[in-house]
């Protein structure tokens, strides 16, 4: 594939291709003396540095959290596995610079080296256009990443709280909806879950359903099932 058929895949046009070259090279192949080439090592330590900002950056703003639960989330996106599965939807390994050894021994869809390359390239991009460009190429994997984990990881607080609540039937579960915040298009709900009268647990999301989940966490968590 041609350099330039690469930059269209990838949605960014390098100004200096030399970048996506380097981001593309292995060490093996680097090493191997052909020519005087850099492997993709130090543009992998910089891409680790910005995918990192990037993705605490959206989780911070898009995501209200705990710190604890925003760093498993954070580390979730940006682990190998989820690098490597970046970087085969792109296609990386048939693009990649491999020494004969790494060529011979399955390289091209080995883990590792996959996540180094994204990483690689995601610096490539930041070096030549900026974080904006790096921003733009890297977030559409992140927020699909977290898609996926939230699916793979949500439990039902609601229904698990109310399967609680009716051992005793003579206990009374409502949902309160106490407050609305911010512009029409990213508003904030507060609610509240009382049980007969007592406010057991408080939420706030970017939706009624959220709010209620977080809150029906809460009160969980109060009454001692904790995840």
């Amino acid at each position: 594939m041609e350099l330039q058929d690469w930059m269209d895949r990838l949605g960014y046009t390098f100004r200096d291709p030399s970048l996506l070259e380097q981001a593309l090279t292995h060490s093996s192949y680097a090493n191997e003396g052909k020519r005087d080439l850099q492997s993709n090592e130090r543009l992998e330590f910089l891409g680790d540095s910005v995918l990192g900002m990037i993705a605490a950056n959206y989780l911070f703003e898009n995501d209200n959290s705990r710190e604890g639960e925003l760093t498993k989330l954070r580390a979730s996106i940006v682990c190998e596995q989820a690098l490597s599965s970046y970087a085969k939807e792109l296609g990386v390994g048939d693009r990649l610079l491999l020494g004969k050894g790494e060529r011979m021994n399955g390289g091209r869809e080995r883990p590792s080296i996959l996540a180094d390359a994204f990483e690689a390239i995601l610096a490539a991009i930041y070096l030549d256009g900026g974080m904006e460009a790096a921003t733009d190429f890297v977030l559409p994997f992140l927020i699909r990443e977290i898609a996926a984990q939230r699916r793979r990881h949500f439990k039902d607080y609601k229904t698990q709280l109310q399967e609680i609540v009716q051992q005793t039937p003579e206990e009374k579960l409502v949902y309160v909806l106490v407050g609305e915040s911010g512009p029409d298009h990213s508003k904030r709900f507060s609610v509240e879950v009382h049980l007969n009268s007592n406010v057991i647990g408080r939420g706030r999301g970017k939706s009624k359903k959220e709010a209620e989940q977080l809150e029906a966490k809460e009160a969980l968590k109060l009454m001692g099932y904790d995840d």
